[in-house]
């Protein structure tokens, strides 16, 4: 039985006669001479070299360390040891092959409690639904315009992103920067702790998290939903412990988990203001421990800093509101789950 649904009922083929994959090379860092020839590790492209070692087009993936990343190569490659790399398409269109790999959820098959290993003769028994030819390449041009359409949205946040924090830098300058003794300011100079208070997150095990409707955020975005709210919105989410230095918002009511710090209470500042002051102020720098690494909020806490006009934050704001409200246009048509379900729905022949 096939992972996809087959309502065309197409012949099911395994893996290994559709794209065989075979393990890559060995290349020590000490052994790469820098050229134009892109080494490919398990997570993607990992420095360059003179010499080729395959000629695209290639599709890439994971064999240890990070599994399910699914790479596509058009010219000459070097698939790293880490990697495995398609070494006969058997005659089929590599694009839908490699769009056919990602849908696949090769992540599935990992093995080994340390390092994450594919192990590749798992998977190659794995059963496909083979369209024709001419099928998969019209199934790959879909494909490929909903990705366009995905990876136009990543460049416009990434803009929108450089642009805010340059409205940001013009308005207040750096925070890094400020100091009491070089500066000509009026601004009210004052302990972090009156400006915005950092509290820590609350306890919920997974097996006690229901529902569908309040987003639970851990240290590093939202893990999961949850039925009963822990706080209202506004909300600027950071990190305590694990990862360190995201700055999350929340216009809604939210459940912060214990390994994350959370601000409801802004001091009359502005919310939006306050996420990307944190931003700036580079929370990491705050880390402790030598295991897992933890940020010390009473030491962050503590620190002095200025206080920008309240009609000077509210500026930024109304910028905020207007760089998001141009994103809030087409957000829906190149979502990543959108992107995701179209996929499945293209290899269950249902496209």
């Amino acid at each position: 039985m096939s992972f996809f649904e087959n309502s065309k009922r197409y012949t099911e083929v395994s893996l290994i006669d559709i794209a065989t994959l075979k393990r890559g090379y060995d290349l020590p860092v000490q052994n790469r001479v820098a050229g134009n020839v892109p080494i490919f590790a398990a997570n993607g492209q990992n420095g360059t070299h003179n010499q080729v070692k395959k000629v695209g087009p290639g599709v890439v993936t994971g064999r240890s360390g990070t599994i399910g990343k699914v790479h596509y190569v058009n010219g000459e490659y070097w698939p790293l040891n880490t990697s495995l790399y398609v070494t006969n398409f058997h005659g089929n269109h590599p694009r839908w092959v490699f769009y056919m790999l990602q849908a696949f959820k090769l992540e599935r098959f990992v093995e080994g409690a340390g390092v994450p290993t594919l192990n590749r003769n798992l998977v190659h028994g794995e059963k496909i639904p083979l369209p024709p030819l001419n099928e998969q390449k019209r199934i790959a041009a879909i494909l490929d315009k909903a990705d366009s359409l995905r990876r136009k949205r990543q460049q416009a946040i990434q803009l929108a992103d450089q642009f805010l924090r340059s409205v940001f830098l013009d308005l207040f300058g750096d925070p890094l920067t400020w100091s009491k003794n070089n500066t000509s300011t009026d601004w009210e100079y004052l302990p972090i702790r009156k400006i915005a208070h950092l509290k820590r997150g609350y306890d919920l095990p997974v097996q006690n998290r229901h529902g569908e409707g309040v987003p639970v955020y851990a240290a590093n975005g939202v893990v999961g939903f949850h039925n009963e709210e822990k706080v209202s919105g506004p909300g600027v989410i950071t990190g305590r412990s694990g990862t360190l230095g995201t700055v999350m918002f929340s216009n809604e009511s939210f459940w912060p988990l214990n390994t994350s710090l959370y601000v409801t209470d802004f001091c009359g500042n502005e919310p939006r203001y306050i996420q990307w002051f944190l931003k700036f102020y580079k929370l990491d720098r705050f880390h402790r421990g030598a295991g897992v690494p933890t940020l010390n909020r009473n030491l962050f806490l503590d620190e002095m800093s200025f206080v920008p006009p309240i009609e000077i934050q509210k500026k930024f704001v109304d910028i905020f509101n207007i760089v998001a409200a141009v994103h809030s246009k087409f957000n829906d048509y190149s979502d990543k789950n959108l992107f995701e379900s179209l996929s499945q729905k293209a290899f269950a022949g249902e496209l």
